[in-house]
């Protein structure tokens, strides 16, 4: 007898600025699922939030007629209403990958839903996604675990800062928000208000740091707990500018300042030190099943974090998978030992018959 293929939710999207991201993520996800092991239910989340039971992660899905869903809270359900002909059927899911980046969906948003919905999920809990999400709270928990963090302030709604105390060049960035968007570098204190303008479409709270000198490197890493999957360290090699993700017209050309070098061309000392540092930050914050560390490395050697993606980028150029490949891991494994592993954490799988 055949062993039944997993049911796994993949959902995809979002409400984010990083929408279109998280769209090119899961048609790299979808691409690397074994047909012979899993059978994928695909849910999209359009920009204003409305959750449609769709064939895939195409660039025009949101076109299509697509049959309303959400997850359900309740567990007996343990996975997705689907409205049909205006009577609600119940497909029941095995597993749940959020493939979403940023606000509602990185920050522990869903990962509540999941909580309430009792359905197994890959990835960060509620409470390790919202601290990953808030640059603030993530320096502060590195720093109490002794890690090196930049010098930043924070500036709530309303507040204002100082901009004499400040030692420029500082960067101002939207506290929780990812990829780049509204992040400022400011030179002069006469340009700090406008930073701040700009960092405030994204967040209400605004993250203030003074630049670190060194050199961008990213960790990608896998696992939980004291097993754990460490990729190749990466750097960012820049022109000019600062680095910002994303923010190309057609990223998957390149960017037109910077380039990732994977293997990062540091001394093997800097990279078994990068990596350590990574995994020190993942276990304070309680990361689980996925994580990218992006941290500075300094010409002394010293390793100071940037920031943790508790879900990073899947796409044909993110870093995350080509840090992971460097080590001998393609993305199909990558996503095998995530589901393998979040399974093992909820061992009780129910064979029941879905819609």
């Amino acid at each position: 007898m055949s062993k039944a293929k997993l049911r796994v939710g993949i959902l995809f999207g979002g409400c984010s600025e990083e929408h279109p991201i998280s769209v090119k993520s899961a048609q790299e996800i979808a691409r690397n699922l074994d047909p012979g092991t899993y059978e994928p239910y695909f849910v999209g989340i359009t920009r204003d939030g409305a959750w449609k039971l769709c064939e895939g992660p195409a660039p025009d899905w949101e076109s299509g007629a697509h049959r309303p869903a959400t997850l359900s809270p309740d567990r007996d359900v343990h996975g997705l209403l689907v409205l049909d002909e205006g009577k609600y059927e119940t497909v029941r899911l095995d597993v749940v990958v959020p493939v979403l980046h940023g606000r509602l969906g990185e920050d522990g948003a869903v990962q509540g839903l999941l909580e309430l919905s009792g359905i197994p999920y890959a990835g960060c809990d509620v409470q390790s996604s919202a601290m990953g999400m808030d640059k603030s709270v993530a320096y502060v928990v590195a720093a109490g675990a002794g890690i090196a963090t930049p010098n930043f302030w924070t500036v709530a709604a309303g507040e204002d800062i100082d901009a004499g105390r400040l030692t420029y060049p500082v960067f101002v960035k939207p506290a929780r928000s990812g990829s780049s968007f509204g992040v400022s570098k400011v030179a002069h204190a006469e340009e700090l208000p406008a930073a701040l303008d700009a960092a405030r479409r994204y967040d209400t709270k605004v993250l203030v740091e003074e630049a670190v000198v060194g050199s961008e490197v990213g960790c990608a890493i896998l696992g939980g707990g004291t097993d754990l999957t460490v990729g190749e360290v990466d750097r960012i090699a820049l022109s000019h500018g600062f680095f910002r993700i994303h923010q190309e017209d057609a990223p998957e050309t390149g960017s037109d300042n910077s380039t990732p070098v994977v293997p990062a061309d540091i001394p093997a000392a800097s990279r078994a030190r990068v990596q350590e540092v990574a995994k020190a930050v993942y276990r304070a914050l309680g990361c689980s099943g996925l994580a990218r560390v992006d941290l500075f490395l300094k010409d002394d050697g010293q390793v100071v974090l940037n920031e943790v993606n508790t879900f990073p980028g899947m796409t044909s150029y993110s870093r995350y998978p080509r840090m992971m490949a460097a080590a001998g891991v393609p993305l199909s494994e990558v996503i095998d030992r995530l589901v393998d592993r979040t399974l093992a954490g909820h061992p009780h799988r129910t064979e029941q018959p879905h819609a």
